[in-house]
């Protein structure tokens, strides 16, 4: 077994702090509750040795203050309904945001990265405040009565649209994930960052409401001759990209809604294109225009950016869109490690798989680094297009493991090692990486990231 460690080392803290109130409680109150725990007390045991999974608790309860004494908060008064009329997080969760790097940037912070928490997350569904921001030219504050949407091009009839004639298109609702082709990409060569953030952080998923393109196509017609559709933005950099005909007229969106809300400026407000399982780079936002062609626009983003070097001639691959079939564990990993598991605890190894390509049908787990593989579980909603949880239930011994994902999806695709990976496209494209990734978890429980080379 070859193995690579991380190079560079990449993380940050953030400290919480809470203000509360003091309170008062009558020896009697804790008399009734130090006796009830003591009644309880072979029931409490029972039932924690029966748990399948567990974490480490304190079974005798009137040792724990936390329990026997009343909390300021259940003896005064809360935050009437009017203090936050758009919700906020606990304070306490303040160390959940997304995150940057000036490694990832392009000479300043208009054209950089925010990666999401993907280790603090829930469910499929990422919260708009927590998905990825990939700008080229910093966030545009765009007034959606002054937006329009040129469509023109081979079409029989060219139109303007606002906001509210948009709107008026029948609405569709899917679950799709956006992902920056560069995720994984800072590890092509060697594992850089020892945080899941920074490695596979690139990507969220939501929820998105729009219209598809294809409707708004049977009201304007498309000539016989369209065979490329260039969409472009209206922010400063005018992102422009090229998508094929068959996936306008298949699956594309224009959206302006996300997880039941509008569209954050920094998602493309008012509106932006949704390709779904294809490149982030693809989904256009702050949408203006959109013309169709019977060649492909060879835009600056898919000729000098957005393109994969070919292993052997240095040629590049110029027009390849689907991301491919992958997958990470998100717990254990270095922002959630096992410092606080002791031997013989029982414990939930988790993670996300998804395919541009399709459905994920099937995840492996390997505990000794892709020697041996069991299946795990899939959990939640499985979709096209989507995220998809993993579970698998493990007991913990104690001792150093290599622990890796594979995930499958229906159209046939496997997820590749490393070392595949590098025979069949080299090491010197960024982006589309999926080969399999690893942590190394320490006999403290300690998880660092690794390649696993053969």
């Amino acid at each position: 077994m070859t193995l690579v460690i991380p190079k560079i080392n990449q993380g940050g803290t953030m400290n919480k702090s809470m203000n509360v109130s003091e309170n008062v409680e009558t020896t009697t109150e804790k008399s009734s509750r130090r006796d009830f725990f003591k009644k309880t007390a072979a029931y409490s045991v029972s039932a924690l040795a029966a748990a399948s999974v567990i974490a480490p608790v304190k079974v005798k309860a009137e040792d724990d203050p936390a329990i026997m004494e009343e909390q300021p908060w259940a003896t005064s008064w809360g935050t009437p309904v009017t203090a936050n009329l758009y919700g906020q997080p606990s304070p306490y969760e303040s160390n959940v945001t997304r995150r940057t790097t000036e490694l990832l940037s392009s000479g300043n912070m208009k054209a950089s990265i925010a990666v999401t928490p993907i280790q603090d997350l829930s469910g499929i569904i990422v919260p708009n405040g927590l998905f990825f921001n990939r700008h080229h030219g910093g966030t545009p504050e765009i007034d959606p009565n002054e937006h329009r949407l040129m469509i023109h091009g081979l079409v029989d009839k060219p139109l303007v649209l606002t906001m509210d004639q948009l709107k008026r298109y029948p609405s569709v609702t899917r679950i799709h994930f956006i992902e920056c082709p560069a995720n994984g990409g800072p590890e092509w060569r060697n594992p850089q960052f020892p945080s899941i953030q920074f490695a596979k952080g690139f990507m969220s998923c939501a929820e998105w409401t729009g219209v598809y393109i294809k409707d708004i196509l049977k009201d304007l017609g498309l000539k016989p001759d369209a065979r490329w559709m260039l969409a472009e933005g209206g922010d400063s950099s005018h992102m422009g990209r090229t998508v094929p005909i068959d996936k306008v007229l298949d699956d594309a969106m224009i959206v302006w809604g996300q997880n039941g809300e509008a569209l954050r400026p920094e998602q493309g407000y008012p509106i932006r294109l949704l390709v779904p399982g294809w490149e982030g780079n693809l989904c256009v936002k702050w949408l203006a225009r959109l013309e169709f062609a019977s060649e492909p626009f060879y835009c600056k983003e898919e000729t000098a950016k957005y393109t994969a070097l070919t292993k052997n001639d240095g040629k590049a691959i110029q027009h390849f869109y689907a991301n491919e079939v992958n997958s990470v564990i998100t717990s254990p990993c270095p922002e959630k490690p096992w410092t606080d598991l002791k031997k013989g605890d029982v414990v939930e190894i988790e993670g996300l798989a998804w395919s541009g390509m399709g459905t994920i049908e099937g995840v492996d787990i390997s505990l000794d680094g892709g020697k041996n593989w069991v299946e795990a579980s899939l959990k939640g909603l499985v979709l096209p297009q989507a995220w998809t949880r993993f579970s698998f239930i493990h007991k913990y011994d104690g001792k150093p493991l290599f622990l890796s994902s594979r995930a499958r999806d229906d159209a046939g695709y496997v997820q590749p090692s490393v070392k595949q990976e590098r025979d069949a496209v080299g090491v010197e494209g960024v982006y589309h990486r999926n080969g399999i990734h690893t942590w190394e978890i320490k006999e403290n429980g300690e998880v660092h990231n690794v390649q696993i080379l053969s």
